[in-house]
């Protein structure tokens, strides 16, 4: 493999490989003899950086016989962080993806009349491109196809991602802390002072920054299950209910939690708003164990708040990897088919809102085990 990853990297390297190795396999037995993956501005595949650990934009190649190319954008990023067995730079292409792979299909050995796999993402004109350059293989641009195996197998973690999600739930813990003592010490005064504070220590703590745009709203705007905009310089944490919502990245691997801040006297809603929030997470976290249907853990959490009369407007919950919403969605409409099962990281987010009462939502990081289920990070309803 080429690549200058160092020792203490082994992990990282040996998940890689097994990835590759185990996606390869699937490519056989679907009589599939390549799949190609395109990360680019315009079309994000965390896949690539999941295969190959390169963390930027690049088109990735693997056969079913396991070999591996990456044609980097970056080609210096690629020598340091990339598990593949050879490196081409995208500039020997004049920066065309189709370009590259029409050439590397064929330096890899490819036979023509191969079935390709390409991403079901891929725009039509950009599909047609594609058929045209690789007139000798039949291309295939298709839903349940290699892509989504892809995604499947992404949802189990693997050592190496959970050491990464372990450490970025450490530091998301580490930062709720230091936001709880800032705001009653009142060194925060609005919710731009707490967003920058995330800023700004994550990446103190050492991460390559937050999983998504912060988002940080006093009482007046926290009625919004996404503030718009995601933090301004209004009065932060409020008198009444104020939400908290962020995620770091550690290694490509992101957190995801939401705290709720109740400051001063609350009104009847107001504490009847949280009271229910705090039952349906207790109530749908005792359902986060393998072999349970995610549905099962939606259901109870809404069936809480149906006996208040309230409906929450959003899903219990979603995994989270190299992306922020990643599969599965937990919400009753889901099939029954899918099910926890150990190895993956999902949220779990009960939320209510009202136009006067303001929002809450309580959000944590759950690992689902073999025994049961790990709740990684700690996020909680915070009484000023």
């Amino acid at each position: 493999m080429q690549s200058k990853i160092t020792n203490k990297d082994a992990l990282y390297a040996t998940a890689c490989i097994t990835r590759q190795k185990n996606f390869a396999r699937f490519l056989q037995e679907q009589h599939i003899a390549a799949a190609i993956f395109e990360d680019t501005e315009d079309r994000r595949d965390p896949s690539v950086r999941y295969f190959t650990g390169h963390p930027s934009d690049a088109l990735f190649i693997i056969t079913a016989k396991g070999d591996t190319v990456l044609c980097p954008w970056d080609e210096h990023l690629a020598q340091v962080s990339a598990v593949v067995h050879k490196i081409v730079p995208l500039t020997k292409f004049s920066r065309n993806p189709i370009a590259a792979a029409q050439v590397l299909l064929q330096k890899m050995n490819v036979t023509d009349g191969s079935r390709i796999d390409i991403s079901p993402s891929m725009p039509y004109p950009q599909f047609l491109r594609y058929v045209d350059a690789l007139a000798p293989y039949h291309v295939l641009c298709r839903e349940n196809g290699s892509h989504e195996e892809a995604v499947r197998m992404r949802t189990g973690k693997d050592a190496y991602e959970l050491q990464c999600i372990r450490e970025a739930a450490a530091i998301t813990d580490t930062l709720i802390n230091e936001l709880e003592t800032e705001c009653r010490n009142g060194t925060i005064h609005t919710e731009t002072d707490a967003a920058l504070l995330i800023e700004r220590r994550c990446r103190e703590l050492g991460c390559e920054g937050t999983g998504f745009t912060t988002l940080a709203a006093g009482s007046q705007r926290s009625y919004a299950i996404h503030c718009f905009p995601p933090y301004t310089a209004g009065e932060f944490p409020a008198e009444g209910l104020s939400l908290i919502d962020f995620g770091v990245i550690k290694n490509g691997y992101t957190s995801d939690v939401t705290l709720t801040f109740a400051k001063g006297t609350l009104s009847h809603d107001q504490e009847h708003q949280l009271d229910l929030v705090q039952q349906a997470y207790d109530a749908a976290l005792e359902l986060y164990n393998p072999g349970i249907p995610v549905q099962s853990a939606a259901a109870k959490a809404d069936a809480v708040f149906s006996k208040a009369k309230r409906v929450m407007p959003h899903s219990l919950g979603h995994g989270i990897g190299l992306e922020a919403h990643e599969s599965p969605v937990i919400k009753p409409s889901i099939s029954r088919d899918v099910v926890f099962t150990p190895g993956m990281v999902v949220t779990l987010e009960p939320g209510l809102y009202h136009p006067v009462a303001g929002g809450c939502r309580l959000e944590n990081d759950i690992l689902i085990t073999e025994a049961g289920h790990e709740v990684l990070t700690h996020s909680r309803i915070i009484r000023l």
